[in-house]
């Protein structure tokens, strides 16, 4: 499959001739060189509410038809929005057409603030993803602490790529992730949630070589260049 990072949590994925985009960040992200209007999906998944992961959501839902695939108060509140959507919950997963989708826990916050309000709204709990396409279990963390239950998915799941966040203060930062990393059991391992904005500033080549030391495959992939995985 083909693969392509974003920035922040977004990630490009197209496998068998469907396309799916996760946690679509793109306007106002400084590190995305793909415009929202550009992007042709098939599915969009969220990780959960906050604006720089809902990010360009409804655009490119409602141009391209997509169907949003979150939890199920985020989902309902796409669907609000005018657009499809498929809602879940934690533990659960559904057989979509382009593979199996499950929702695992994340420890972090849930809430969308519309542009120029001093509100927020809830939307659910966060979640993480393990996508099962074709012979690959991909698992997303979402935005996320480190938590002893990631345990739970190297005893049960073959993971074979983790995307990870490193960024701290808002996740988990470097050194929790190798931990993260190790407990996932994950074959390879991706960072994302860095370098974004000032405060979550990481150097992920860093990561990569503490990753390297525990005998984990990790990489780092160039902001809009596609790899296969």
């Amino acid at each position: 499959m083909n693969m392509t990072w974003h920035g922040q949590s977004c990630f490009e994925i197209e496998h068998e001739g469907t396309r799916l985009i996760i946690d679509p960040f793109l306007t106002g992200n400084p590190l995305a060189k793909k415009a929202a209007k550009d992007v042709k999906v098939d599915y969009i998944l969220l990780t959960h509410g906050h604006n720089d992961h809902v990010g360009d959501t409804v655009a490119i839902a409602k141009q391209n038809d997509a169907t949003v695939i979150a939890t199920f108060e985020l989902a309902t509140y796409m669907e609000w929005q005018g657009v499809k959507a498929h809602g879940m919950q934690h533990g659960g997963s559904y057989r979509f057409d382009f593979g199996r989708v499950k929702m695992t826990l994340a420890f972090h916050g849930s809430a969308y603030q519309p542009d120029g309000e001093e509100t927020f709204i809830y939307t659910g709990q966060p979640a993480g993803l393990l996508l099962f396409l074709g012979d690959k279990t991909i698992y997303h963390a979402g935005d996320t602490a480190l938590f002893g239950d990631m345990k739970l998915l190297g005893e049960f799941e073959n993971v074979d790529l983790a995307m990870l966040p490193i960024g701290d203060n808002f996740t988990m930062g470097p050194d929790d992730a190798v931990i993260a990393a190790e407990w996932v059991g994950a074959k390879a391992v991706v960072p994302m949630h860095y370098n974004t904005f000032p405060v979550i500033e990481q150097d992920p080549h860093a990561f990569v070589c503490k990753l390297e030391a525990k005998g984990i495959k990790g990489f780092v992939p160039e902001s809009g260049v596609a790899f296969r995985f």
